[in-house]
């Protein structure tokens, strides 16, 4: 069964059309690394809640939106193998620095998930 790792990242709205910029060289490096597929997706429907929700869990800011992103693998071995060829590809160098990312990464949040249902 596949492998899915997920993020959630908050996004300043005006940096939106740099974020998709950023997410799509990136989601072609990961494609051509072997990803099956990669999604990036802006919160369209997603009000806080009262103890849990997407914007409490980035510490959404005003003037900001949430981003669910995630990608699909054949398995968690080919995550592996997939993410150390992604992590060490020159290509993301500028984008993982700090510095100049368009989003807080430290508000960012993100994990692997082995899917329980697959239809």
């Amino acid at each position: 069964m596949a492998y899915v790792d997920g993020y959630v990242v908050p996004v300043p709205s005006a940096k939106l059309d740099a974020y998709r910029e950023m997410a799509s060289k990136a989601g072609a490096i990961w494609r051509e690394h072997g990803a099956l597929e990669y999604r990036e997706c802006v919160a369209d429907d997603v009000k806080a809640g009262e103890l849990t929700s997407f914007p409490q869990s980035v510490q959404l800011k005003e003037g900001e939106v949430v981003i669910f992103s995630y990608i699909v693998f054949e398995s968690r071995d080919h995550r592996d193998e997939v993410n150390g060829k992604v992590m060490t590809d020159p290509r993301l160098a500028d984008m993982m620095d700090a510095g100049k990312m368009v989003f807080d990464g430290k508000r960012m949040f993100f994990g692997g998930f082995e899917p329980l249902v697959w239809l």
